[in-house]
Order: structure tokens, then sequence, then C-alpha cells
């Protein structure tokens, strides 16, 4: 079973119809720790702004069942965007801690020049730094999912880095530590290659 983590702030819907699509069909909202228990594995969505993420995450009461099942019981996690910025130790965007899984920091792009818009909005590449990650190991580049931030995530340990991006400059795109991924672009919207890494999410990593 996977489990849709639904504190109020995601793309909850879409989720789910791509899992759906995917052949996931026992894919549920978790709204209580029972339901967090009973899952195979979770998705942490998000969308908005850093501090109101976290204080509905921490409103909805889940963090604790998330940390007994992440941490302790090893059960696979996938941040997606906000819920990816989340799972890191802080952001530049607000003043709340996150759930500190995988030691990164949120930063908010800095363009010397300003042909670089921000936010960070449409499709894009990415460069896979951990090829043999279950994540993306059987999927074939070229590889482009589809993008909306302001923030990316600077790791303190490269070994945490799974995907880069360009957008001005190298940017991390996803990371990865342990049984816990995140990925900084939207696999719901990202048609074939969403697709994809989601079915991977569900079928390879474990």
């Amino acid at each position: 079973m996977i489990a849709v983590i639904n504190y109020g702030l995601g793309n909850v819907g879409s989720i789910l119809n791509m899992l759906k699509k995917i052949g996931a069909k026992d894919s549920i909202l978790a709204q209580t720790p029972s339901e967090i228990a009973q899952a195979d594995k979770l998705i942490l969505p998000g969308v908005g702004a850093f501090d109101t993420g976290m204080e509905l995450l921490h409103r909805s009461g889940l963090i604790n069942a998330m940390n007994i099942h992440v941490l302790e019981n090893k059960k696979p996690i996938l941040g997606i965007c906000l819920g990816m910025q989340m799972l890191g130790l802080s952001s530049e965007e607000g003043v709340h801690q996150g759930l500190g899984y995988i030691d990164f920091r949120s930063k908010k792009f800095l363009m010397k020049d300003k042909e670089w818009k921000i936010p960070h909005m449409g499709w894009d590449y990415v460069e896979v730094v951990k090829k043999e990650n279950p994540l993306v190991s059987e999927s074939k580049p070229p590889l482009k999912y589809y993008f909306v931030h302001s923030y990316h995530a600077v790791c303190k340990n490269f070994e945490d880095i799974l995907m880069n991006c360009d957008y001005g400059y190298t940017f991390t795109a996803a990371v990865n530590k342990n049984n816990i991924y995140g990925v900084q672009f939207h696999p719901e919207k990202s048609h074939k290659y969403g697709m994809e890494l989601l079915s991977n999410f569900v079928k390879a990593c474990g």
C-alpha cells in the first residue's frame, strides 16, 4: 500500500491519479497515524511556502508516526517539491525546522544574470548522479521533469545528491539517503518521465 500523506498542502489528487495509472491501485490518502502504519511506502507532497507546510504537518499530528516508520522501520518515503524541502534541516524561506531526515538546507536561487527568472518554472533536463539508484536505474537519459520552485537544496554530503539540474548554475534536483528520497520537480506533472519515476519508487525502492 502506498500512502500519500494528506496534511492540507499538495497535489494529492494528481498524485493518486498518477499512481493509479501505473497500477498502484491500493494507494490511499493518509490522514491518521494508523494509515501511515498500514502503508508499505509513503509519499510526502507539497506546494507553497516552507513554514506553512511545516506548520500544517505539525498540526496534522502525523510527524511522530512518520519518524517511527521512516527512521526506525525504514519505510521508503518520497518527498515531492516542498515535500522534498521539508525532508531537510531548514529553508531560507522560513524560520521553522524541517524534518531533518537528510542533511541539507534549502537556499533561494541567487541569479547574477536577470535572464534567469525566478521561480524556476517549466520543463528542464536533469543529470543523474547516482546512476545505480533504484529510483532511476531503469531510466534511460535524457530525463526531463516539470519544475516550479524558487528554493533548492544544498546538501552537506555529496553522497546524498541523486540528481542535479542546471538553471543559471548547477543545483540539486533530487536527494536520497537510504530509504529516504526527494525530488524537487513534480513527477505528477511530468508525463511519461514522472510515471516512470513513480513506478520505480513503487516497484523497486525497498
